[in-house]
C-alpha cells in the first residue's frame, strides 16, 4: 500500500473521532525517519489541544487501526499538536490566519531575498498577499516553500 492511501485509510479512521469531539484535523503524515516508521496525526481545536485530547485520540485511532490492520510495516504512532508554527497548508489555515503576521520562505530568492514577513491579506488558489511594512506584495503559491504563523515574542 502507497503512502498516500495509507494517510487516507488513517484519515478515514481519526475524522469520525474528531468530529466527534470537535476537534480538526490538521495534517497526517506517514513517514520513514531512520530506521523506524511514523504515523503522525496532528489534531487540533478552539483555544488549543491538550495532552489528555491526544491521548483519547491516540487510544481510539489505535484501536481503529488494530481492527483494519491494514500497514504493514511496524510504525510508532504519534498524535499532536501542530504547534505553533506550523505551516499554513489548507484553506482554512490560510483563512484562519488571515491579517495575521506571517513568515513566507521561497525557493528562490526575489531582489536577493527569500524570506519575508509581513501580515497576510489575502490568499487565492495560485497567490498569496502580504502586506510587508506598507508594501503589499503577491507571492505565487508554487514559489513557496514553507508559509506559517509568524511567532512573536
Amino acid at each position: 500500500m502507497k503512502r498516500t492511501e495509507i494517510v487516507a485509510n488513517v484519515e478515514r479512521l481519526v475524522r469520525p473521532i474528531l468530529d466527534e469531539n470537535h476537534f480538526e484535523l490538521v495534517d497526517t503524515e506517514y513517514v520513514k525517519e531512520g530506521a523506524n516508521w511514523y504515523l503522525r496525526v496532528y489534531a487540533d481545536k478552539e483555544g488549543g489541544i491538550t495532552i489528555d485530547d491526544c491521548v483519547l485520540i491516540s487510544r481510539t485511532l489505535e484501536e481503529k487501526l488494530d481492527e483494519e490492520d491494514f500497514i504493514q510495516d511496524a510504525y510508532i504512532l504519534e498524535v499532536s499538536s501542530p504547534g505553533l508554527g506550523r505551516p499554513l497548508k489548507k484553506e482554512k489555515d490560510f483563512a484562519r490566519n488571515l491579517g495575521k503576521a506571517v513568515e513566507l520562505k521561497l525557493y528562490k530568492a526575489v531582489r536577493g531575498q527569500k524570506e519575508f514577513e509581513g501580515i497576510l491579506k489575502e490568499y487565492t488558489q495560485d497567490t498569496v498577499t502580504i502586506d510587508i511594512d506598507g508594501d503589499v506584495e503577491d507571492f505565487h503559491r508554487k514559489d513557496i516553500a514553507l508559509i506559517r504563523q509568524a511567532i512573536e515574542f
